[in-house]
């Protein structure tokens, strides 16, 4: 028998055994939470300290720094053309991502609903064509950019039509794809009884389909517009000149020569490019989640 002394030895074991129950069954996730964002988060940290460093170099870089300042944003914008890449990576990155949209939209729609000879064989080719990597047609391309910039000097190299052009080439493929079974998982009955009210394919396209697909529209964009703006490759070989060139290849020619005396720079310039990528992706979270959450009920 529990006597009144034993009851508070009693309760303290109860409460152990009940802390420790909760940890093996709640716990430890957790823990793994926090171990999760802190290793997620430890970067971040990291780039924001060397952006704030004055010194603005490798070596001095600590994750507290001494006498913080905005003195490598100021360097940043009066000792390189950071607003000349910065306007050019949004140019191109927001116009190749609007237009390659609509031209998949276009495609996927056309493979979705409509019959017609060599369907089954566009369908193929696209898929593998993104098999191989755009770069390694770099040869060929350079060639013929070299032709259209004697003749067409705005569509050539160091502008950023040009670049714009030869990003619209590739921007077909996995996009017309991953639309395309969206649209796929649309009932036909919406385009039949659209049809019989006597609307045409434009119409059903653009006041039916679109809005419902919605959700795949929004995440495309955003992939294309990362995709495009982090690209390096292709955009290092068509851009030499200082103020054509994107955030990427601007970037890269920061730590390319002397990576310790320019790193706070750097930093810098890596906070303030990641911005319209967390403004788009903000602007674009309702269709993405709801797309998500259609796609979870859809039978």
């Amino acid at each position: 028998m529990t006597t009144y002394a034993d009851a508070p030895a009693a309760n303290r074991n109860a409460k152990g055994s009940a802390r420790r129950r909760w940890f093996r069954q709640v716990g430890w996730r957790h823990v793994v939470g926090v171990l999760a964002v802190a290793f997620s988060l430890f970067p971040i940290l990291f780039v924001l300290s060397a952006a704030l460093n004055p010194l603005g170099t490798l070596s001095s870089t600590e994750l507290l720094p001494t006498g913080a300042s905005f003195e490598n944003f100021g360097n940043l914008f009066h000792q390189t053309a950071f607003g000349h890449w910065f306007l050019n990576s949004l140019l191109i990155a927001g116009t190749a991502s609007v237009v390659s949209i609509f031209l998949s939209a276009l495609a996927a729609y056309a493979f979705s609903r409509m019959r017609f000879a060599g369907r089954r064989f566009g369908l193929l080719t696209l898929l593998l064509i993104q098999m191989f990597p755009q770069f390694l047609a770099i040869v060929a391309i350079f060639l013929i950019f070299t032709t259209v910039t004697d003749l067409w000097p705005v569509l050539g190299f160091n502008t950023p039509w040009g670049l714009f052009l030869l990003y619209m080439g590739g921007a077909l493929g996995v996009n017309t794809w991953l639309m395309k079974g969206f649209f796929d998982t649309l009932p036909r009955e919406l385009d039949e009884s659209a049809t019989m009210d006597g609307a045409t394919h434009a119409q059903v396209f653009f006041r039916i389909m679109l809005p419902l697909v919605a959700p795949i529209l929004a995440v495309t964009a955003l992939l294309s517009f990362i995709g495009t703006i982090n690209e390096f490759m292709i955009a290092n070989v068509f851009l030499t000149n200082t103020e054509s060139k994107t955030l990427a290849v601007g970037m890269f020619g920061l730590v390319a020569g002397e990576r310790n005396n320019n790193f706070g720079m750097f930093a810098a310039g890596t906070l303030l490019t990641a911005v319209p990528t967390v403004l788009v992706f903000q602007l674009l979270q309702r269709y993405i989640v709801s797309g998500l959450t259609a796609g979870a009920v859809k039978g």
